[in-house]
């Protein structure tokens, strides 16, 4: 009874503060103000201090909440500052250039470096809250979004004022779309269009719907922009108050003063795959043959019929079009769209004309769920279209990804999220994260306000799925996961004695509550036509009958047996042509086709035939054969396993092989190498990198360790706070027969100069001292240190059960997209190391990676030779990379060989930097007849140390022997000398 009364006072009470302040959202009120920033700010990469006990719904310490609740009732001036980018005050790492009319654009203007920060001196006329606007031109860079962290007198002001992001701009390179040689529409290239653009600051995750201000007090301070990733080119910036747009009904009254009056019959159709710019190149015209209801139709051909759909997911996505009106006066506009992908929720837009927000509502459309297409018209409940105001000639309209209504609900969320986190971290600091069933812990106890904490965060949550509710009209699965973490927090606070018992739920379903976000978060739609029309004008419909439907999926299924869908593009039958097999998704392999057919094909006069299969088929194909002259995107164990046999090309047989291979470093040749030959070019290597969580580590006055001995020191630490430090480890015995040597044990080995193979291959190096030694070692962290068997690093990454840990640095992409709420507060480094006597740590790693192969069988081994140049180039590297990117996002970011095409990828130039230390250590793993057993047992020579407490140099012995005596078999069997 007590719980629910608390409920029923609570909720809206907090829901009352967490929705109706203003641009903030939900705050709790800090220091009071004073100076530039008021409250706490931080330093320049300082992340600020690690956050565990907070109240309900309160921000982190050191984020934009926090900071504009102590200003919120601050004036808002309305005199305006302007800043010239050519009077900056001092430039620090950067070789800033003033430019005189560029780009069309009179008078002066500053290039920026992506490293290095310049400052601006300002006098501020009037104490108060100001927004800031920066004029720029996104120069040539590396195709990403431009960042830049800004400090006002030397502070970051709050912590998402560490990522400001400039967007560029992109549209279809050629105006029409093309198509190839069987009739099927090519996705056009994207290219970018870059025009001067003033930009105000805003939160780069979209989370806040107004732009950030910030309280200044009257004199003079300074601006500085530190670049992050990208140049760009300022001209000025400016210190201002945006003025709010008014609401429907007062510009309604506006027209009636005006005498504006609606255009009569009117009818404008635009298609949305026509838009004439957009913000990211992932915007390019989609291909739907779902349905025939898009237009342009076919039942069997690709036709680019649609726009955005999931790529067009993201806050502050935008897409642009041009409209032509006849005359000047009221226009509906209508969107004929399918939000097919956000079940229970709505996907929302910002509407802009011409760069104004015509009217309040417009900027929050939303765009309601359904799995046909529908045609919508932005209007009032009263379901009474809104009248847009147009003068004769060209007009622009844009819809741009915003959060709307949902964003201050993320927020909370997310302060939830790291706040049962940091709950979790400090109830297994005394439980463990194996809890004695048997034992009361007595928690409500030992951790203070525990009860209370777990209730106000489930009253939190369940507020939060009312009032999802409430904006919705429905229930559905996007508030299960927010009522099963509240019941079980109420529960919690009602027996707290069971809360050992129910951990691992209780960790399952605040991840939920991490996925809930990103899910929420995302919000796609996918538009076919936009029409401009007038009064009277009759709409076309939204769909079509039952019976074209039935047509549509009669003649689909026909068409499947007759159309080739696993060739991509132009088909040629030429006996020049290189067949090309690809084992990736369809999408990679449409980028890599446009990129054959509209720079290799005409470079070379080469024609390629380029065929998605699945790469489990190339063996038997290949002893068919049937199979392919190259084979991409391949395993590092296939080469020299074909070069065994017989069915894979020696590549530096081939006169310009040497200059070739300098594109790599030879760590990624490596594995390729078989004797004095080598069968594969590299395409990806991925190394090892150490991830770490600031905030955790912070706050247990931790360093992050530079060697292996540094490691040791921090490990009884972080297991008397119940964490644990991360060994790669094999998770997934799928992979049994194909297992690459352990990542950590291989660091051990080759750090103290061992390898895996001695006498070039022809036996084991496991027997060698070093080998024994790294063993020994590697074994001693889970027997003696106790470390985990099982884990997913990810997920306990998040939570900071496992605060830092050793990972293929792919996983940077991973969180960079999958742990919102963890971002800023988390980075990585070079692999502990050795130290030696001369002073320098070894950081050697083991590598990985795929390949391109030439098969034995080509026809014209000339011609695919070319072709695999051409595949591994800078420039080829570089495009798909961006393409991948734009494609899928930051979690598709290319791991290129390639070196100078790495360093042309969009990586923060700090991030890139730590990459560059470890790669230069990176060693590669050769591959010998017979090497697949190395993985294997030593696998199963750790098993038995750690599982059974066998002895670690006897048990190594042994299994080497297994390894040598296979080698001996295989080089028996290809006639090899032992």
């Amino acid at each position: 009874m007590r719980c629910g009364i608390t409920r029923t006072i609570t909720v809206p009470l907090l829901l009352a503060l967490l929705l109706a302040l203003p641009p903030s959202g939900v705050a709790t009120p800090g220091a009071a103000a004073g100076g530039l920033t008021g409250g706490k700010a931080y330093a320049a990469g300082d992340s600020g201090p690690d956050n565990r006990t907070k109240a309900p719904g309160t921000p982190r310490e050191d984020s934009y909440e926090a900071y504009i609740a102590s200003f919120v009732d601050r004036e808002k001036p309305a005199e305006e500052v302007l800043i010239e980018a050519e009077a900056y005050s001092a430039a620090t790492g950067v070789n800033v250039r003033v430019l005189r009319d560029f780009a069309g654009l009179p008078g002066a203007s500053l290039w920026t470096d992506e490293t290095g920060s310049v400052e601006w001196k300002v006098r501020v006329p009037k104490d108060g809250l100001y927004q800031l606007a920066v004029r720029y031109y996104p120069v040539e860079g590396k195709s990403a979004a431009i960042e830049r962290q800004l400090l006002l007198d030397g502070r970051v002001p709050f912590s998402e004022a560490n990522g400001i992001l400039f967007g560029r701009v992109w549209a279809n390179e050629a105006p029409d779309i093309a198509r190839d040689n069987r009739g099927n529409d090519i996705r056009p290239k994207q290219a970018e269009r870059p025009i001067w653009q003033e930009t105000v600051v805003r939160d780069a995750q979209g989370y806040y719907e107004r732009p950030f201000q910030f309280y200044v007090t009257a004199g003079e301070h300074t601006i500085t922009l530190v670049s992050v990733r990208e140049p760009m080119v300022v001209r000025s910036l400016r210190l201002f108050r945006e003025p709010e747009p008014p609401a429907y009904a007062e510009l309604a009254r506006e027209y009636e003063k005006k005498g504006l009056r609606p255009i009569p019959d009117t009818l404008t159709k635009v298609q949305g795959e026509a838009a004439v710019r957009k913000s990211d190149p992932t915007l390019y015209p989609l291909n739907d043959r779902s349905s025939p209801a898009t237009e342009p139709y076919d039942v069997s051909k690709i036709r680019m019929n649609t726009i955005g759909g999931h790529n067009w997911r993201l806050p502050g996505q935008w897409i642009e079009w041009e409209v032509e009106a006849p005359r000047d006066g009221l226009y509906r506009l209508a969107f004929k769209s399918r939000q097919n992908g956000l079940r229970g929720l709505y996907s929302t837009r910002k509407l802009t004309i011409d760069g104004n927000v015509p009217f309040r509502e417009a900027e929050s459309l939303r765009f309601l769920y359904g799995r046909d297409w529908k045609l919508f018209e932005p209007g009032d409940e009263g379901k009474r279209p809104y009248w847009f105001h147009l003068t004769p000639g060209k007009h622009t309209i844009r819809l741009e990804v915003t959060l709307g209504d949902i964003a201050p609900l993320i927020r909370t969320v997310e302060h939830a999220v790291l706040e049962l986190n940091a709950l979790y971290r400090q109830i297994i600091k005394i439980t463990g994260t194996s809890p004695d069933p048997y034992r009361d812990y007595r928690l409500d106890r030992q951790i203070p306000r525990l009860t209370e904490r777990f209730r106000e965060q489930s009253e939190l949550l369940t507020g939060v799925a009312g009032e999802l509710e409430r904006l919705t009209g429905e229930k559905s699965d996007k508030v299960a996961a927010l009522h099963t973490a509240a019941y079980q927090l109420n529960d919690f606070a009602e027996r707290p004695e069971t809360i050992q018992h129910r951990l691992g739920a209780y960790q399952t379903n605040v991840g939920s509550l991490g996925t809930w976000m990103l899910t929420v978060r995302e919000q796609p739609l996918e538009i076919d036509y936009l029409l401009l029309a007038g009064e009277g004008a009759k709409l076309p419909k939204e769909d079509v009958s039952w019976l074209a439907k039935a047509k549509h999926e009669v003649l689909s299924f026909v068409y499947s047996f007759l159309e080739d869908y696993n060739s991509i593009g132009d088909v040629s039958g030429s006996g020049d042509a290189v067949t090309v097999w690809i084992g990736t998704g369809r999408d990679q392999a449409q980028s890599l086709k446009s990129m054959i057919d509209d720079t290799f094909t005409p470079a070379t006069g080469i024609r390629v035939n380029l065929k998605l299969v699945q790469m489990g088929v190339l063996l038997p194909a290949t002893l068919a054969g049937q199979g392919p002259d190259v084979a991409m995107q391949i395993g590092n164990e296939t080469p020299v396993n074909f070069a065994m046999r017989g069915a894979a090309y020696d590549v530096s047989a081939f006169a310009d092989y040497p200059q070739v291979a300098g594109r790599f470093r030879d760590s990624a040749i490596v594995p390729y190498r078989y004797g004095e030959r080598v069968f594969a070019l590299p395409e990806q290597q991925t190394f090892p990198m150490l991830f770490y969580r600031k905030d955790v580590l912070d706050g247990l006055k931790l360093n992050v360790p530079d060697t292996w001995d540094d490691v040791y020191r921090i490990i009884p630490v972080l297991q008397k706070n119940a964490m644990q430090f991360a060994l790669p480890l094999e998770q997934n015995f799928a992979r049994m027969p194909t297992m690459a040597p352990n990542a950590a044990f291989a660091a051990l080995l080759f750090q103290n100069d061992g390898d895996l193979y001695d006498a070039g291959g022809r036996r084991s190096g496991l027997d060698s001292e070093p080998a024994m030694l790294a063993f020994k070692r590697w074994t001693d962290m889970y027997t003696g240190y106790k470390m985990p068997l099982t884990f997913d690093f990810a997920n306990r990454f998040r939570t900071g059960e496992m605060p830092i840990g050793i990972a293929d640095y792919s996983l940077y992409n991973h969180l960079s997209v999958s742990a919102p709420e963890i971002r800023g507060l988390w980075e990585f480094a070079p692999i502990p190391g050795t130290p030696t006597a001369g002073g320098i740590v070894r950081r050697e790693a083991p590598g990985g990676g795929t390949a391109i192969m030439m098969l034995n069988g080509a026809k014209n081994k000339a011609n695919a030779w070319t072709f695999m140049k051409w595949w591994t180039g800078k420039e080829a590297q570089v495009r798909f990379g961006r393409e991948m990117e734009g494609l899928m996002g930051a979690a598709a970011r290319y791991p290129t060989a390639n070196v100078a095409a790495m360093a042309e990828l969009p990586w923060p130039a700090k991030d890139y930097a730590r990459l560059e230390r470890q790669w230069e250590w990176v060693k590669g793993v050769p591959e010998v007849p017979g090497g697949y057993f190395t993985g294997r047992h030593l696998d199963n020579a750790f098993r038995e140390v750690v599982n059974r407490n066998r002895n670690a140099r006897e048990t190594l012995y042994d299994y080497t022997s297994d390894i040598n005596e296979e080698i001996a078999l295989k080089r028996g069997e290809f006639g090899l000398p032992e």
